[in-house]
């Protein structure tokens, strides 16, 4: 006898549920039996693109510009016209433990590389559906391509799906691909602290090197008559 099976309307549906299947096949009488469906997640992956593309795809394609970036590198520089939303927001936090690491931080990371003392945005999903429903094309960026592909992950478990990333970041941009705003170059704007005064000094040193290396080659006889004119210890 041709086996009988019947499913309530609802497993066709796409929630997460389970139906009873009962039906005979040969006689015998298969009894009721609980199958739990499992519905399917299609997640779209990120499209990982240089900064030529990216451009294509705010000029072309309407993508909007979501830089995930902190305050002080968006003032540096920042994409005319983009929506600022950071991953990461400054740490203000007064309890003991945050003061200690804020006070490492600050005199080592912060003091050598110009960097604020953070910790994760609570409100970043929830500041993006704000602005932007979950068919919007999004170009995230920011300085190094690390945070925008962290802030990626995060939307799409949101629900976003048309999501793009700049490969490598802000710093790989050249000068003049987007109109920006600051006082600085999208590729420095990560760049502050002690670290750029010491790149001046080392750029001074290199050049003088250089000078008294080619003065000493061309100009022996010259540069003899000034050592000598140097005091012995």
């Amino acid at each position: 006898m041709a086996g009988i099976a019947c499913c309530c309307p609802s497993a066709l549906s796409s929630r997460s549920t389970s139906w009873l299947v009962v039906g005979t096949y040969q006689g015998r009488t298969l009894t009721g039996k609980r199958f739990q469906k499992r519905s399917l997640v299609i997640k779209a992956e990120v499209n990982f693109v240089n900064y030529e593309e990216a451009k294509k795809l705010i000029a072309v394609e309407g993508y909007a510009v979501v830089d995930v970036r902190d305050r002080t590198q968006f003032e540096r520089a920042h994409i005319k016209g983009c929506y600022h939303v950071p991953l990461f927001i400054e740490n203000t936090d007064n309890d003991l433990g945050t003061i200690i690491k804020r006070t490492v931080h600050n005199n080592f990371s912060g003091l050598f590389f110009g960097l604020p003392f953070t910790k994760p945005n609570p409100e970043f999903v929830q500041s993006i559906k704000s602005q932007f429903s979950s068919g919007s094309k999004l170009l995230l960026v920011c300085q190094e391509g690390l945070r925008s592909a962290a802030a990626s992950n995060k939307l799409e478990e949101a629900g976003y799906q048309n999501i793009a990333c700049i490969t490598s970041g802000l710093q790989s941009v050249t000068s003049g691909t987007f109109d920006t705003v600051g006082s600085t170059e999208l590729q420095n704007a990560g760049k502050a602290g002690l670290v750029t005064i010491q790149g001046k000094i080392s750029a001074v040193l290199g050049t003088v090197l250089i000078c008294a290396y080619l003065f000493i080659t061309f100009f022996p006889d010259q540069a003899e008559k000034l050592l000598e004119l140097v005091p012995s210890g």
